[in-house]
């Protein structure tokens, strides 16, 4: 079993992106060969700050090692510092569709928010992310929810690319958490939690102060009943029991029944004290990790070595297949 994932060096990372990809990330070194990057070609694609970017790569860095990838289970790496990604992309885009690229929701999302450019890199992400996982032969994708029609996308390159030119690449699956799949803002229950929300205030940032995560959770929107139960008419108490389970491991009929009768209150403050109790080993190892600029790049070139070999194996065969650069000798 090959697991490849990216994460984007955009914002501060959140519970969402925690629950979502990042506990999935620490997971996968324990059922396969696990490879991940994080994708700074992907955040290139928006107005940014240069500066900005190369601190939030190391932001990143420190943050997805905190939470417990280990480089020596894991290859770890930078994507820029893979060029065999952005060349595969290319390739790829030969048997990518128009019309699938334009029917992407997160273009149309991102795009809508530009006020000055809409890039074509923008509206190739989607074949950039494939190229990404499509590069090291991975079996399996662990991402939210938000991203599985990426993935659909990258399966339909795969196979496309397989009918025109022969069984190169592997089609990939998704892997997706059946707990907390999609956390929602504290404030915006009917919006995912996200870096670009209107209010930080319904955001749980994983750095954040113990204090800070207790008055955000205390000051969750919920309803005016008193239940703790799952309801499409509940939200925001659907929320908080998703985000309990996620943090706890458990079923949320299991926080269901262990809050039956107990109202809002007392549910609240159980769901903030697990969060801070979850939250303090990650908070105090990115401290310390975050302090050694040095140590995060040596880590992110080693793990770009590692990867390089990986995708020029893939990156060679495609090409041979695909009709491009000299025959390889037969031997």
């Amino acid at each position: 079993m090959r697991i490849f994932s990216g994460i984007q060096p955009t914002g501060r990372k959140h519970l969402g992106n925690y629950v979502g990809a990042i506990t999935q990330y620490v997971a996968g070194q324990d059922r396969g060969e696990a490879i991940y990057c994080v994708v700074d070609l992907h955040a290139i694609t928006v107005a940014h700050d240069p500066a900005g970017l190369r601190t939030a790569v190391y932001d990143t860095a420190a943050l997805l090692l905190a939470a417990g990838l280990d480089p020596r289970r894991c290859i770890f790496f930078r994507q820029s510092d893979v060029p065999e990604h952005p060349e595969l992309c290319w390739l790829l885009s030969s048997v990518t569709s128009f019309g699938d690229l334009n029917r992407m929701h997160q273009f149309k999302e991102k795009s809508a928010a530009q006020r000055e450019l809409v890039s074509a890199g923008l509206f190739t992400y989607p074949v950039l992310m494939a190229a990404d996982v499509l590069a090291h032969r991975a079996d399996e994708v662990p991402v939210g929810d938000d991203q599985r029609q990426h993935v659909e996308l990258m399966r339909d390159i795969a196979q496309r690319f397989n009918a025109r030119f022969g069984e190169v690449l592997v089609v990939p699956e998704v892997r997706i958490p059946q707990v907390g799949a999609r956390i929602m803002d504290l404030q915006s229950p009917q919006r995912k939690m996200s870096t670009t929300a209107e209010s930080p205030q319904g955001v749980i940032y994983l750095t954040e102060e113990p204090d800070e995560i207790q008055r955000k959770v205390r000051a969750a929107v919920t309803d005016s009943g008193r239940e703790v139960r799952r309801a499409p008419d509940k939200p925001g108490v659907s929320n908080l029991i998703e985000i309990l389970a996620a943090v706890r491991g458990t079923e949320p009929e299991q926080i269901e029944r262990e809050f039956d009768g107990a109202g809002y209150g007392a549910f609240k403050q159980a769901v903030a004290d697990a969060l801070v109790e979850h939250l303090a080993p990650l908070r105090e190892r990115y401290g310390a990790l975050r302090a050694d600029e040095a140590a995060l790049e040596r880590t992110l070139a080693l793990g770009a070595e590692r990867a390089r070999e990986s995708a020029a194996r893939t990156l060679a065969d495609v090409r041979e297949a695909i009709g491009v650069g000299p025959v390889r000798p037969r031997g």
